[in-house]
């Protein structure tokens, strides 16, 4: 068996392994600029959280945001969407709302991207 590795990072696994190939989940609709929070709550239903979700749930022990996630985890948004979407099915974060100031800036980097 051939293994991938990346001098500096060790193994390399493929983002899509990470979530089981899956592309769609809860998460989905999940904005940027949304505040997720650790619930404090207990895996329940046999669901054992990976690695990178261990890390989520490490990393919003306050208030973070998605964008803030993706970018602290090195992964790609989407990937990071199915995670956190599959935490949220199993109540273990709590998705929060911008506060008016985001949802302005998120509006002007929205328009900006738009030019």
């Amino acid at each position: 068996m051939t293994h991938w590795m990346d001098e500096d990072a060790g193994p390399v696994v493929r983002p899509y392994a990470l979530i089981g190939g899956r592309t769609r989940s809860s998460g989905d609709a999940l904005d940027l600029v949304a505040m997720i929070s650790a619930t404090g709550a207990h895996p329940s239903g046999g669901f054992v959280p990976g690695p990178e979700q261990e890390r989520i749930l490490a990393l919003v022990t306050t208030p973070t945001s998605v964008a803030d996630i993706a970018s602290e985890l090195d992964l790609p948004l989407g990937v990071v969407r199915v995670l956190l979407g599959d935490l949220k099915d199993h109540g273990l974060i709590s998705i929060g709302r911008a506060s008016a100031s985001e949802r302005i800036l998120k509006e002007v980097i929205n328009g900006l991207r738009a030019l």
